[in-house]
């Protein structure tokens, strides 16, 4: 084992223990491609293209591509610069480029035939992907493919074998959750023979979207020239007086393939920069030239690595190698998402569709709230609480801009897309004011969260706050979305409380018991109700369909009171039975049919009944402690770490959904967990790790050391916190912030 200490001189190289095809298969679906911390651009291979519609309807294979790139692919069909990391849906795949040789190709053709397009087979022996650099040889055309980035730009180099055909190919078209009324318009501008400029309007998941680039050659090109898909128009215009095919620099449609003809050396190396920006084209090429400029690519992967380097350090581990491997890659993951949204001079568009200037922070869009609440936002807040701050500010924003006075629920790129349930804005919101991390208005805060919560055509709010539930026959997800509703209200009461609103307090305090109201006392489980008060009769424990519930079934949703265990506890019967029940949750036999038509759960994310793969349990483990048995808590967390999270492509046991399964695997090695954000408390687990000293924002540092640790070694007998025993399993946010040392104490024996 090695350890590394952190140097002011120079920052140790972790970026080693960084695997980015960790979680790119089966359902892990992250991007194995070259970005920044943070960054806009996010360059990385397609390996299809697709269609979400097959037929009219739904076309279920494209799940297997949100992030563009399947391992199990043999093809590439170019690399473009927007993605999302592990996600459950999709959108971007922005501005994809592909090098190729001999005759011009302008169609991607199809997997079983690649002869057929511009696409090239690919081999994992001749791929390399580290942070911020990623490089695969494409053997159709024997074209060495480099990849790297900037926060705007990607950069690309591609080395030619000697070629009078070679080709650079611009794809407007391709897109990821593509269809071929997906693209609104799409124009490109030819300033130079090596410079050019244009956007992409897009109509997905996102709305309303559109993204500007500029792009530069190292090179100049010989000749260019543009195919348009859009099929026949009535109407042209007089723009029929010019051959727009060929050396024509105005181009505009909506479905637009170019492509940039060289003459290439043996070994000749072609680079290409591409930015991009929400607000224009002279933006994007502003970014550019702040950028890149006139930078190398060596230069600017040089630059991203430091970048990474600068942010791993951050957390220092020792452990096994295996350990390593997978805490930095999930440390890589959770700083992926969310993006920086804006451009380099500050401006972004807004949610009003207008152009805004972020003053004094730095705007961000890519909120998966419903994921990240729960453990990305609260690790932000130990590890990157200025940029989280940022973060609630970009929140703030949204809600300034919206014109329904919301806080962001699943939000990119000046879109609301209204996904999953929950307004989980206001626990990242209450977590970053309560625990000293936002340097705004904390009272105009509160306020957004209040309104957010009293939007009543949104969801079923209105019967929420009338009946205390959400009628089965009017929502499909209506006890889910009660039990998120209490959950986040009380989030809301403890902001209330900190900033002393009394009358705040006691309303939402109140609304976050609504969970009671689906709780079936004659079966201890969560239960739909109907709207006369009665609990529907069919109902299903196991079933993850038509029962109530998002992504999850009764069993792992009966646990989800999360800011009331003591409550939920008493209401199961007491602490032995709570403990009992959870037992059977992580023990239990759950059919195949209970997930089979499942897209992001298979056999390997779950354990027992308990549902890893998904995040609505993921505080359950953590329940033990409030039943007087923290050692089957250990143990648990123990398990899923080792079962959930493993160095391989399909190591991930379900979506990292930006971040947060990440997030989880890293409190959970350091040995704590936010059970419930908006409260200061952190529940106590057991440390994987052997030894973690974590640098903070002001300067000071906090140490995590297991004595005795092993595999076999999961029960922690003692906890030192500075040389004070800690009893209670709760770890407060001040203790870390505070700096210091916390030891445990390991055996393979459990401490009842």
């Amino acid at each position: 084992m090695t350890y590394f200490c952190i140097s002011a001189q120079q920052l140790q190289k972790l970026t080693p223990y960084v695997h980015p095809l960790i979680g790119t298969e089966k359902m892990g679906h992250t991007f194995p491609g070259a970005t920044v911390p943070f960054g806009a651009v996010q360059l990385s291979p397609e390996t299809d293209t697709i269609s979400y519609e097959l037929n009219g309807k739904y076309n279920g294979d494209v799940y297997k591509y949100c992030a563009g790139y399947r391992y199990e692919d043999k093809t590439i069909t170019g690399f473009s610069h927007t993605h999302f990391s592990g996600t459950g849906h999709s959108d971007l795949g922005d501005f994809l480029i592909m090098p190729t040789t001999g005759q011009l190709k302008l169609n991607p053709g199809t997997a079983s035939n690649p002869e057929s397009g511009y696409r090239s087979r690919f081999s994992h022996n001749d791929e390399i992907s580290e942070a911020g650099y990623y490089k695969v040889k494409l053997q159709d055309y024997n074209i060495l493919a480099e990849l790297t980035a900037t926060t705007r730009v990607g950069v690309h180099r591609y080395t030619f074998p000697k070629s009078d055909q070679a080709h650079i190919i611009l794809d407007l078209m391709a897109g990821i959750y593509n269809y071929n009324d997906k693209n609104v318009w799409t124009y490109v501008r030819v300033n130079d023979d090596k410079t050019i400029t244009g956007y992409r309007q897009t109509n997905g998941w996102a709305r309303t979207r559109t993204v500007y680039f500029a792009m530069k050659f190292s090179k100049p090109f010989k000749s260019y020239g543009q195919k348009n898909y859009d099929g026949k128009r009535v109407y042209n215009g007089f723009w029929r007086k010019f051959d727009q095919n060929k050396n024509f620099p105005e181009i505009a449609g909506k479905q637009i393939r170019m492509y940039f003809d060289f003459d290439t050396q043996e070994n000749e190396a072609i680079e290409v920069q591409l930015a991009i920006s929400p607000v224009s084209q002279a933006n994007a090429m502003e970014n550019l030239e702040k950028e890149t400029g006139s930078l190398s690519f060596e230069q600017v992967k040089a630059k991203a690595q430091e970048d990474w380097n600068k942010e791993l350090n951050k957390i220092v581990i020792r452990g096994t190698e295996d350990q390593k491997v997978n805490f930095y890659t999930a440390m890589y993951h959770t700083f992926i998402n969310p993006t920086i949204y804006m451009d380099a001079n500050g401006e972004y568009k807004g949610l009003d569709q207008n152009i805004h200037k972020a003053e004094g922070f730095t705007n961000y869009t890519t909120f998966s709230l419903w994921d990240t609440y729960r453990a990305l936002h609260p690790y932000f807040n130990i590890i990157q609480p200025k940029r989280n701050a940022d973060m609630v500010k970009s929140m703030m924003a949204h809600y300034e801009q919206s014109s329904l006075k919301m806080l962001p629920i699943w939000s990119h790129y000046a879109n609301e897309n209204w996904c999953m349930s929950g307004y989980h804005s206001v626990s990242v919101i209450a977590d970053a004011i309560i625990k000293g991390n936002y340097t705004g208005d904390a009272k105009a805060a509160l306020m957004a969260c209040v309104a957010t919560a009293n939007k009543r055509n949104y969801e079923g709010i209105g019967d929420y706050i009338d009946k205390g539930y959400i009628p089965s026959e009017k929502n499909g997800t209506s006890v889910s979305n009660t039990l998120e509703y209490a959950y986040d209200d009380w989030a809301i009461a403890q902001l209330a409380k900190h900033l002393g609103e009394t009358e705040i307090y006691n309303q939402f305090i109140k609304r976050s018991e609504n969970w009671r109201n689906n709780f079936d006392k004659t079966t201890g489980f969560m239960r739909p109700r109907l709207a006369d008060g009665s609990f529907k009769k069919d109902f299903d424990l196991l079933s993850t369909h038509g029962q109530g519930f998002i992504e999850g079934n009764s069993w792992n949703y009966s646990f989800f009171v999360p800011h009331n265990p003591e409550g939920l506890i008493q209401q199961m019967g007491g602490k032995q039975k709570f403990a009992s029940k959870l037992d059977k949750l992580f023990s239990m036999h759950l059919p195949d049919e209970f997930f089979a038509d499942t897209e992001d759960i298979t056999r390997e994310g779950i354990i027992g009944g308990y549902v890893h793969g998904n995040e609505p349990a993921h505080h359950v483990a953590y329940f033990y402690n409030w039943t007087g048995q923290p050692w089957k808590t250990q143990k648990q967390v123990r398990h899923i770490l080792e079962m959930q999270y493993k160095s391989t492509p399909d190591g991930l046991g379900g979506n990292d959904d930006t971040g947060q399964m990440s997030a989880w695997y890293i409190l959970s090695s350091l040995g704590f967990y936010p059970v419930a954000p908006g409260s200061e408390d952190y529940a106590i687990g057991s440390p994987a790790v052997s030894n973690a000293v974590l640098t903070l924002e002001n300067g000071k540092n906090f140490e995590i050391e297991a004595v005795n640790q092993s595999p076999e070694n999961v029960y922690v007998q003692k906890i030192l916190l500075n040389g004070k025993e800690i009893k209670n399993f709760t770890l407060k946010h001040s203790d870390i912030m505070n700096g210091g040392k916390i030891v445990f104490y390991m055996s393979n024996k459990p401490k009842k």
